[in-house]
């Protein structure tokens, strides 16, 4: 691309399109390199100044949606995460499976008394090495990020349980780890402090690099349902208000769970097909 194209995030900022961003969104959807390389060089054939991330992003989708309905659904699973809302709880039970598939024993939205005060804490989790606490953040809007305040504030809560009685009869034997989970991004200050006080573990959609939330869902396997094409808008709140959260769950249910929610045959052999692929 001979000109330089400033494109406007979804935070509104204004930046440099960068097409390796886009490269790297399509291979970790599983596009093969000939498909990356046509969708960017037609994408990069249409920009034009100002354009959104927004509009970037449904061309591409677009695009890829023609060659696999698979590669689509991986590569729009950011904005399906962030359709399990507009409540937070719904997130907070997609966390709750994914760390109860990784092995921990998980309770969620739990009491816990501190020295001074009493705090909800959204997820707690233990395996036979671990125990962890997390408070999770969902945001309905790519442009929202976790700020510095945000990190303050789950800090001194985390500090407070540490000095309680519950904290104190935890086994001694096992690590214990503080998290703030997001479903979007960490302001860089946010990012700064919580690495400068390693009590605190911060996770969100590319944070860290490794073991982050976008690869945990690939590791576990635990896709939600707003992923899937073949279901409409309806049919994903139809199911959610079921607490149907989970691909798996589909699948697992069958025509009889399909049947039961009024999905007509044809469409729920092609809603399972879809699933069967995701999953392979």
């Amino acid at each position: 691309m001979e000109k330089e194209i400033y494109i406007i995030k979804a935070n509104g900022e204004k930046e440099l399109f960068d097409s390796s961003k886009l490269e790297n969104s399509l291979r970790r959807a599983g596009a093969d390199k000939k498909k990356i390389f046509d969708i960017v060089t037609k994408i990069e054939s249409s920009l034009e100044d100002k354009m959104t991330t927004a509009e970037i992003y449904r061309a591409a989708f677009k695009l890829l949606n023609e060659d696999s309905l698979i590669s689509a659904s991986k590569y729009s699973l950011k904005k399906a995460v962030m359709s399990l809302g507009p409540q937070g709880f719904v997130f907070e039970d997609f966390m709750g499976a994914v760390f109860k598939k990784l092995g921990y024993k998980v309770m969620l939205r739990n009491n816990i008394k501190g020295l001074c005060v009493s705090h909800e804490v959204d997820l707690v989790a233990q395996n036979e090495e671990k125990f962890l606490m997390a408070e999770i953040k969902f945001h309905n809007h790519q442009g929202l990020k976790s700020d510095l305040k945000v990190v303050l504030y789950v800090k001194e809560r985390f500090d407070d349980i540490a000095k309680g009685e519950f904290f104190r009869n935890i086994n001694k034997n096992l690590k214990k780890e503080n998290w703030l989970i997001t479903n979007t991004k960490f302001s860089s200050q946010a990012v700064q402090y919580a690495e400068c006080n390693p009590d605190l573990n911060l996770m969100s959609w590319d944070y860290p690099p490794q073991n982050n939330l976008f690869g945990l869902i690939g590791e576990t396997g635990l896709y939600p349902i707003t992923v899937l094409n073949s279901l409409s808008s309806n049919d994903k709140k139809r199911f959610l208000e079921k607490n149907i959260l989970l691909c798996r769950d589909i699948l697992d249910g069958g025509e009889l769970l399909m049947d039961r929610l009024d999905i007509p045959t044809e469409k729920a052999k092609i809603i399972l097909k879809e699933i069967k692929e995701l999953l392979k």
